[in-house]
Parts: C-alpha cells; sequence; structure tokens
C-alpha cells in the first residue's frame, strides 16, 4: 500500500514538471531563438534568468480581455450546468413520472454521439438566433450535461428512499430535501463534476474558434494563435503565453484534488 502511495505522488510530480516546461522555456535564456529580451532581469535572479519572453507574450495580444473572457465563461458554464444537472439528477433518482426510463435511457444514448457530429447544427441554430461572436453562443451549448446528470443520479440513488418518504411526511418539500440533504451528501461528487467542467471549459479550442471572430470575445486558448502566422512559430513567446493557461488550472487542481478523488471513489450516504 505504501509502494502504491509512493508511486501516485511520483507520477503527480512528474505530470506538475511536465505542465510547468513551458515556464521553465519562458524564464531560460537557454532556448532563446535570436529574440532581443525587451525586459532587463532583476538583479537578484541569475543571470540565465530573463522575463522578457512573459513580457513580450503579454503585449503581442490583448491577453487581459482573453483572461477576463475565459474567467466569464468557465464560471458561466460551470454554474448553470452544475444547476440543470443538480435538478434533472433529482427528478431521474427520486421522482415518479411517465416515461422516466424511455427518457434515462434516450438522454444516456445521446452519450454516444460524438461531439463533433453537433458543431455544425449548434453553430447554425446559434446563427439564426443571432448569438455569434457573443457571450450565448460561448455559453449557451455546455449549460446541459447528460454525463453530470448521470454522475449525479447514481449519487443521489444512493440516498434511501425511506429517507426522501420521512422528510416528506415530516413536511419537507422536495426543494428542501434536495438542498439540505442531497446536495450536501453529493457535496464531493458536485466539487468532482464542477472542477472538471470548469477545465473543460477554460481549455476549450475549436468552439470559441468556431463561434466568435473579433478579439473582444476571444478566449486564452484562441488567443495563443498570435503567435503563429504563415512565416512561422514563435516559440518561445508561444511557451510563454501557454503558462497564462495552465497556471490557474494548476492552482486550482492543487488546492482541490482532494474533492475530485472522494468524488469518483465515494458517492452517496454511508452508513
Amino acid at each position: 500500500m505504501q509502494s502504491k502511495k509512493i508511486l501516485v505522488y511520483i507520477l503527480l510530480v512528474l505530470g506538475a514538471l511536465t505542465m510547468l516546461l513551458p515556464f521553465f522555456w519562458m524564464v531560460s535564456t537557454a532556448f532563446k531563438t535570436g529574440f532581443e529580451a525587451l525586459q532587463t532581469p532583476p538583479t537578484w535572479l541569475p543571470k540565465h534568468f530573463q522575463w522578457g519572453n512573459w513580457v513580450r507574450a503579454w503585449q503581442a495580444a490583448p491577453f487581459a480581455t482573453y483572461l477576463i473572457n475565459s474567467v466569464v465563461v468557465s464560471l458561466a458554464t460551470t454554474l448553470g450546468q452544475l444547476v440543470t444537472s443538480i435538478l434533472a439528477a433529482f427528478a431521474f433518482a427520486k421522482l415518479n413520472f411517465s416515461g422516466k426510463k424511455v427518457l434515462f435511457t434516450i438522454l444516456l444514448a445521446t452519450m454516444m454521439v460524438p461531439g463533433e457530429m453537433l458543431i455544425i447544427p449548434n453553430f447554425v441554430t446559434l446563427s439564426e438566433l443571432h448569438l455569434v461572436n457573443t457571450y450565448g453562443a460561448l455559453i449557451v451549448p455546455w449549460l446541459a450535461s447528460f454525463f453530470a446528470v448521470f454522475t449525479l443520479r447514481q449519487s443521489f440513488a444512493s440516498v434511501p428512499d425511506q429517507l426522501y418518504y420521512a422528510a416528506r411526511l415530516d413536511g419537507a418539500s422536495d426543494w428542501q430535501f434536495l438542498w439540505r440533504v442531497l446536495v450536501p451528501s453529493a457535496k464531493s461528487t458536485i466539487t468532482a463534476i464542477g472542477l472538471l467542467q470548469i477545465i473543460g471549459s477554460w481549455n476549450s479550442f475549436m468552439w470559441p474558434l468556431i463561434v466568435t471572430n473579433t478579439e473582444k470575445m476571444r478566449t486564452l486558448p484562441v488567443g495563443l494563435q498570435a503567435f503563429s502566422s504563415d512565416s512561422g512559430v514563435q516559440y518561445p513567446e508561444l511557451m510563454a503565453a501557454s503558462t497564462f493557461v495552465i497556471l490557474p488550472m494548476v492552482v486550482m487542481y492543487l488546492l482541490l484534488n482532494k474533492y475530485v478523488v472522494a468524488g469518483i471513489s465515494n458517492t452517496g450516504i454511508k452508513g
């Protein structure tokens, strides 16, 4: 058991080092390709460290705008998806209504549909609604996920029905039972789903590239294109800019990783 824990820690360290390679590329002159630094390194830093690539990367494109857009889109899609998933999971887990099993089976089958097949229909729909190049185009298609519904439904279903009926007999409404009993019992699962969604939304590239056509609506992953052109790729600046995308997610994961592990390994109430 101890050896397994050591192996897990080693893999985590190796993974972290791999994700931070762009940062080391950015600050080291060992990877210089002939570009002059725009900023003199501080005197307290070793001579082979510099911040010029980071400065050039930040000035090459409106990354402040990209950062704001990424934060808004990630938070909005994550909060929206959590709300819709919690409500739908409660309905499938505890409520009885006509066609419940058929509807659940149909929605479960949609998980087998490749996401690439939905790009054109979603784009056409948003275009007809005049939402292209708006926050609506970046947020609305991702406000629901049946993967999240399925995961939460399994967690809610593990709560005994007797507890639900007892709460109703005591005068509690479905809404009160959901938010006072089910949601707290599935806190780890909900946190894991939210974390996975915010990472996926933050790193999304294809969809923001398709539905936005101005820098005002671009997100961070799309903004990395500023360093690629017909004349070549500016690798030092590209690696430096990649840290704008990577570091926030690394920090968030390090702070919340215990909830991800708990959400995957444990669901429902334990007696």
